[in-house]
């Protein structure tokens, strides 16, 4: 298959539609990696911070709440930024959000309570949850043409996928390089940032406020909001114009839509890495070797002289470790699967797009999903591995290219003076609000109706989590509005 031109924009040279489309392909690439760092970090550092193993009550408590807090605040400041957006320019306040996610996650990083880490947390997702409805809406504007701009949008939104995949080897190749280095750089551990993965992960996050810093300069903000702006015809956007009988139905299904995409990601998939991963068969094995091992070891060095115990200490060390690195692995590893799911399934939206009708297309992924939850998680998770994995993979598919979905759907069916404050109702409230409780819905109210371990307990829970979504979003895909006329 070839690889798709450039699209092309209204006004714009070759080069400056090149770096329009980059910085639009970094802004979504660093949504997602700084948002996937915590399904990544997050058990390990809970654990250090709470001082409590990573498969603790208080672990899984706090994953599931941190999520929704995290969410919750950049739901209610996303909104009010979609407003931003619509009263002070796409370009203007994309950069302020992508500044406010590149500080927040070095400031993380520093953290020494638990209050300090929920606080940048919080911060981060907040521009996150501004910087992709504002860049989506300035790409919607830059591109006019219908097919030019699905393209455009399509393909820059599934580099969104690979900040997940990077974001993952990065905590990956942070935790080889600890392993031979366990000192860390030295400067960092005089500004109180200890040699662990997830502080040094965390500091990775200022990567895209600087690359964002050289390109912006270049770019322009969107033509048809400028023209409107300085002709002073542009309408002053109102949250409760949404509600109105031209637009109700249109925000109450969408809202819908975005709700259950998030509500599949937080209440089952971004919990895997972070608190199932510990309730693997193969991680159990191991916990039950290693305990065995190291009553045996702590035996025997009871009965040595104090001159030959060193070697049996070391072998004490190892055996003490050896689960802990088992779950970095394996939550590499499932991070890994639906990532790459996830980015397979934005790279097939940006093929269909084109070509499908949009009641058709989001039914393409919500129809499978209906099956792949409940036998993920409800009966493949206590299997074997590599076939999980590949489950793992589908689920991403399905569920991330609903996101991008969303993404482009939303600027085709609110007028020019709402485009910002409408797909941020959508994406912030249905999304970031209502559809991420299902993390604490998750951990707090349904699996502790189910018996066994927490990580069981989260996983049967996600299971059902996931299929009532699913469901309920098949449902509203019957009730999609179809595009407004361009630009109006």
């Amino acid at each position: 298959m070839s690889t798709p031109s450039l699209p092309a924009a209204v006004g714009l040279s070759p080069l400056v539609r090149s770096l329009v489309l980059i910085a639009a392909a970094i802004g979504f690439l660093f949504d997602t990696y700084e948002l996937l760092m915590f399904p990544v970090i997050g058990a390990q550092a809970l654990s250090e911070l709470l001082q409590v193993e990573q498969n603790s009550t208080d672990v899984r408590l706090w994953a599931g709440r941190m999520l929704w807090m995290a969410a919750l605040s950049g739901g209610i400041f996303g909104l009010f930024g979609g407003v931003l957006v619509d009263r002070f320019g796409r370009k203007t306040v994309m950069i302020g959000s992508i500044l406010l996610y590149s500080l927040s996650p070095v400031a993380a990083a520093g953290s020494t309570a638990l209050w300090q880490f929920v606080l940048f947390r919080c911060t981060t997702f907040i521009g996150v949850c501004v910087e992709l409805v504002a860049a989506v809406t300035w790409l919607a504007e830059l591109f006019e043409d219908k097919r030019q701009r699905e393209r455009a949008i399509g393909w820059t939104l599934a580099f969104a996928s690979l900040g997940g995949i990077l974001v993952t080897e990065v905590f990956n190749a942070i935790v080889a390089w600890l392993e031979y280095h366990p000192q860390g750089w030295e400067w960092l551990n005089q500004v109180r940032i200890s040699p662990t993965p997830w502080r040094y992960t965390l500091l990775t996050g200022l990567v895209p406020g600087v690359l964002i810093l050289l390109l912006m300069p270049f770019v322009p903000e969107s033509r048809i909001w400028r023209e409107k702006k300085l002709a002073g015809t542009l309408r002053r956007p109102r949250i409760a114009e949404l509600f109105s009988p031209e637009l109700r139905r249109t925000t109450i299904v969408t809202t819908i839509l975005s709700a259950c995409s998030y509500g599949a990601a937080f209440g089952a998939l971004q919990l895997g890495p972070s608190v199932m991963v510990a309730g693997l068969p193969e991680v159990q094995r191991a916990r039950v070797e290693a305990r065995e091992k190291t009553s045996r070891l702590q035996d025997t060095l009871k009965s040595l002289p104090a001159e030959e115990r060193h070697h049996i200490q070391e072998q004490l060390q190892q055996a003490q470790t050896a689960v802990p690195r088992l779950i970095d692995d394996k939550r590499g590893q499932m991070q890994r699967w639906q990532e790459i799911g996830g980015l397979t399934g934005r790279i097939l939206f940006a093929l269909l797009v084109v070509y499908v009708a949009s009641r058709v297309l989001i039914r393409l992924f919500l129809i499978p999903g209906l099956i792949l939850f409940p036998l993920t998680y409800g009966v493949l998770y206590y299997g074997d591995f590599a076939l999980f994995c590949v489950a793992l993979f589908l689920c991403g598919l399905v569920t991330v290219a609903q996101f991008s979905y969303v993404s482009e759907y939303l600027p085709k069916v609110f007028p020019l003076h709402l485009r910002g404050t409408g797909s941020s109702f959508a994406t912030n409230i249905g999304g970031r609000m209502i559809g991420t409780m299902a993390a604490v819905i998750n951990t707090e109210l349904l699996a502790p109706l189910f018996t066994g371990e927490n990580p069981h307990r989260v996983a049967w829970a996600a299971a059902v989590i996931g299929t009532a979504v699913y469901a309920l979003a098949l449902l509203a895909s019957f009730f999609l509005p179809p595009p407004r006329q361009e630009n109006d």
